[in-house]
């Protein structure tokens, strides 16, 4: 019998506890501030019991539905082709989720005033576990209003807002809710969608057959997707089901499924179409013009995105200042560590407000034309700069947990390979700034809407105010410089951010201005001005201790 003692190397001292489960909704007071002066605190008690839900069983469910990644099966055993794609049970459970509680389908089956405010906020919940099932949720959501055009797409536009989910591989018919995917660029064109070469031969009424490919189709599993393909009138949007209405399979292939730096949880693919069905949406050559009414809700979810993915960074961060010790004391008491968080915080803070305040004009564009205008521009200015800052927000947030936060059990690697992904979805970013100068040039009522919204916080702060005088003789001038277009929109946003934060009364408004707007700033993250900011109340902001 040995005299030794137990063979115990070490205790586990100075680690924080675990992260979930939290209240999402509880715990974030700048959302809860936001959807209430953006007119959405009616959908308070919805929005609670998803950042509840969110924070707690689908932070859990998500490491699954992420690690385990789709897979194709073009044919099953018997040799037929069936092009399926197989998730992870997790994956299901999450959309389950996200679609019974209206992330895809608020805005159009609960449409009262300020729901793509609420329905904004439970994108931003949602996305900050899950990332990957925010894009076929996002493309679901915005396909609604354009197939609601379409008399004889009634059925799908109704089910697609619908809040019911079902995975299942079955005609329309049999299903209470459908999901869809898109299908835009190719290989030789990729954002200049002009140069597509697939075909759509007319057939009979407002039917078509397909022929041709894509390089990226999104959400290849969906029901239904959105397809642009060059018809006799030139290019042109269609409709293209997975089944047919005899329950047939359409005539397409998955060729493969992208091997993507993350979005795990999520299938991308190439297809090719082999005289596959699908029905016009819109006119002959008006495919551009049917997409676009499509980009302000993408470009808003992006900006959305982005914001979630900061939060979900800077909470992680937070946490683990709060309960890691070094040199004598918590992270979150060392002075410089309180910088950067408090640094994180005021860039997170704006991006969230921002989104939330385009949200509302989103909303109000259908009867209100100088929102409708604001939201035109405004959703390209913040999809440029709120989803180019993500990427080296959440870095800067990994080195706040050093080496824990390189790996997976962190969360950050997850959110770190998300964080490029918006900022290339939808447009990268030189397609947004081309936008923003189109929009400047070429529509009167975006130019001055622009110029509203800017000169509606002018007084409350000195460097807003001289920040916002170059930018409104930059308007008048025509802005046409495309070589500096972007730090014309980075400045817009910046600019534009300062205001919504100067008009809440936020009490993060004035160091956001100065650091963001003035020159006391450097070019990373935690260089706030070291007099003047109140580091400690800005990270209790950001997360109740």
């Amino acid at each position: 019998m040995s005299d030794l003692p137990p063979f115990e190397t070490h205790v586990v001292v100075n680690q924080p506890p675990g992260f979930a489960p939290r209240d999402l909704w509880a715990d974030d007071v700048v959302l809860r501030e936001a959807v209430r002066r953006e007119g959405a605190q009616a959908f308070a008690p919805r929005l609670a019991e998803y950042g509840g839900l969110a924070g707690d069983a689908l932070y859990a469910l998500s490491f699954d539905a992420h690690r385990d990644r789709p897979r194709l099966r073009t044919h099953d055993a018997f040799g037929r082709r069936v092009d399926l794609v197989e998730f992870h049970p997790n994956y299901h459970a999450l959309m389950r989720a996200a679609v019974e509680h209206g992330v895809a389908g608020l805005s159009w089956h609960d449409a009262r005033p300020a729901a793509h405010v609420a329905r904004a906020a439970l994108s931003y919940l949602h996305h900050q576990v899950e990332p990957g099932t925010s894009c076929p949720l996002t493309m679901t959501h915005a396909a609604v209003p354009v197939l609601r055009r379409e008399p004889a797409l009634r059925e799908w536009a109704e089910k697609a807002a619908a809040p019911h989910y079902d995975g299942r591989d079955v005609p329309i018919a049999e299903k209470a809710g459908v999901t869809l995917g898109m299908g835009m660029t190719e290989k030789q064109g990729g954002s200049d969608v002009r140069a597509n070469t697939t075909t759509a031969t007319p057939l009979a009424g407002d039917e078509y057959a397909l022929v041709g490919h894509k390089w990226f189709f999104s959400a290849p599993m969906s029901d239904g997707f959105l397809v642009l393909a060059q018809a006799p009138g030139g290019l042109s949007c269609f409709l293209m089901p997975r089944r047919l209405p005899d329950g047939s399979r359409n005539a397409f292939r998955l060729v493969r499924l992208k091997d993507k730096l993350g979005d795990w949880s999520n299938a991308s693919s190439e297809v090719e179409f082999t005289g596959a069905r699908a029905w016009r949406i819109g006119g002959e050559g008006r495919g551009i013009a049917t997409i676009l009414e499509m980009v302000m809700l993408t470009r808003l979810d992006c900006m959305l995105g982005s914001a979630a993915l900061m939060r979900m960074a800077l909470a992680q961060a937070v946490h683990h200042c709060r309960h890691r010790a070094a040199f004598g004391k918590p992270l979150v008491e060392q002075p410089l560590m309180r910088n950067v968080l408090a640094d994180l915080a005021l860039e997170w803070e704006a991006a969230l407000a921002f989104s939330l305040r385009v949200a509302r004009a989103v909303d109000a564009a259908p009867h209100d034309p100088r929102e409708a205008a604001f939201a035109r521009i405004a959703t390209a200015i913040g999809k440029y700069w709120i989803c180019k800052r993500a990427p080296a927000f959440v870095n800067e947030a990994q080195e706040c947990l050093g080496g824990a936060g390189y790996v997976e059990e962190s969360l950050l690697p997850r959110l770190y390979r998300q964080a490029p992904l918006n900022s290339i979805w939808e447009g990268s970013g030189n397609i947004q700034c081309l936008d923003v100068l189109r929009a400047l040039s070429r529509e009167p009522a975006a130019r001055e809407a622009l110029r509203h919204e800017l000169e509606s916080a002018s007084g409350r702060d000195t460097d807003h105010d001289m920040a916002v005088l170059p930018l409104l003789a930059e308007l008048d001038g025509g802005a046409t410089d495309e070589a500096g277009a972007r730090s014309l929109v980075e400045w817009l946003a910046l600019a534009l951010q300062a205001g919504v934060l100067l008009r809440a009364g936020s009490p993060v408004a004035a160091a956001f201005s100065r650091s963001r707007l003035g020159t006391a700033h450097g070019l990373a993250f935690g260089t706030l001005p070291t007099t003047g900011v109140d580091f400690a109340a800005i990270i209790e902001r950001a997360l109740p201790a």
